[in-house]
């Protein structure tokens, strides 16, 4: 590939990373520790990383999945070959002219016979010295051809050897952060997702391509979804239960939302599963607007209707603490109007001195997807008729 569609390349590869999360290059580089102005040359093509370490950290910290990351290490590697200037060929120097025939050789003249020295050590005994990392090597689990050469002489050294070098040379080369995050125990909590959710377990509405058979019941509802390949329309549902594993506590610092892919909302009808009902809703409730560059999740009041005139319960905004004993659940409702969008959540949390984060994903391990449905056709489902009649966004038949 020539050297400047190469380098194209993965810039463009680096600019689809840098919009799809929304952030400015300022508070991207904070995260990814450079400045503002070398994130941007990445983007502009002006320049190509000296390793891959933090391009990969950008695709983690934007959420691109595995085959986005090793197509994304595969550009670099391009790039960052097109950027080296190439070797100098070799001198092609001519023969040397025929001249006077050599002198015969001389007898060699015997070497006086050495004095004994100390026995030389076993040949298992020495071990090649290896060559010292650069200070920018590269993070273990992406590696280059350059860094495989450099581990060449592990295989010298015998099986045992070998895997303690390894490991060693693993932790010293691990950047500081993410040395702390693989030094770390797992977390101190659990959790558990639903996201196949009707608002007050009545009401939802779904995007289908073609007419679906009558509505389920809610409990059925992931089941009848995933078999006609419906989207959430509008509205995404999601509640997440955070347990801790021991009696201490641990905190709920922070709840993000992350878009990894936006698209132009679908052309399908809209399926109403209701004509609309009341209910109680949780008071850890969130909204999130997907249509915003950057989403976040917003704590708003809750209500419950379970008495006669029903109360407001008022929003409660982070920080939550949990153990064993007192489970937490949160409910986070995203709206989508312009956009096509794939998402997942990201819990921040602290323990005994200890800090992470855990992402929320659906329970099939994908990020959650919410459609705009506005303008669309919509349906209600007639069940003296026994089927979908005609119907207006408020909800009512027609």
């Amino acid at each position: 590939m020539p050297k400047d569609t190469a380098v194209e390349e993965f810039a463009r590869l680096v600019r689809a990373l840098k919009a799809r999360d929304g952030r400015s290059y300022e508070a991207l580089g904070r995260r990814l520790s450079v400045s503002a102005s070398t994130l941007h040359r990445y983007c502009s093509g002006a320049t190509v990383p000296e390793e891959f370490a933090v391009v990969d950290r950008l695709a983690v910290l934007c959420g691109a999945d595995e085959e986005e990351r090793r197509a994304l290490e595969t550009a670099w590697t391009r790039a960052d070959g097109a950027r080296r200037p190439a070797a100098p060929e070799p001198d092609a120097r001519p023969a040397p002219a025929a001249g006077p025939e050599p002198e015969p050789a001389r007898e060699p003249v015997p070497a006086p016979e050495a004095a004994p020295g100390p026995e030389p050590e076993p040949v298992h005994a020495r071990v090649p010295e290896p060559e010292p990392e650069p200070a920018h090597a590269r993070v273990p689990g992406l590696p280059s051809g350059r860094r495989r050469r450099r581990w060449g002489w592990l295989a010298v050294a015998g099986g045992a050897l070998a895997v303690v070098g390894t490991v060693t040379l693993g932790a010293v080369l691990l950047p500081g952060k993410d040395r702390e995050r693989a030094a770390a125990p797992p977390p101190p909590l659990t959790w558990t997702v639903a996201s196949d959710l009707w608002k007050n377990g009545c009401g939802h509405t779904y995007l289908v391509e073609r007419t679906p058979p009558p509505p389920p019941e809610a409990a059925d509802a992931r089941s009848w979804a995933a078999a006609r390949g419906a989207v959430d329309g509008g509205e995404t549902l999601v509640r997440v239960s955070v347990q801790g594993k021991g009696t201490a506590a641990v905190v709920l610092q922070a709840l993000h939302v992350r878009v990894v892919e936006r698209g132009a909302p679908l052309p399908w009808a809209a399926y109403r599963m209701d004509d609309g009902c009341g209910g109680a809703v949780t008071p850890r409730r969130f909204e999130v607007d997907l249509d915003r560059p950057r989403p976040v999740a917003r704590a708003v009041d809750g209500y419950d209707a379970s008495g006669q005139e029903g109360r407001t319960l008022p929003a409660v905004s982070f920080p939550y603490k949990v153990d064993a004993a007192e489970p937490e659940e949160l409910l986070v409702s995203a709206g989508a109007t312009g956009c096509d969008c794939r998402w997942y959540l990201e819990l921040e949390w602290s323990s005994e001195g200890r800090r992470g984060t855990v992402r929320i994903v659906d329970e099939d391990g994908t990020p959650f997807r919410t459609s705009g449905a506005k303008g669309r056709p919509v349906f209600l489902y007639d069940s003296v008729g026994r089927a979908w009649i005609t119907g207006d966004e408020s909800g009512q038949g027609g």
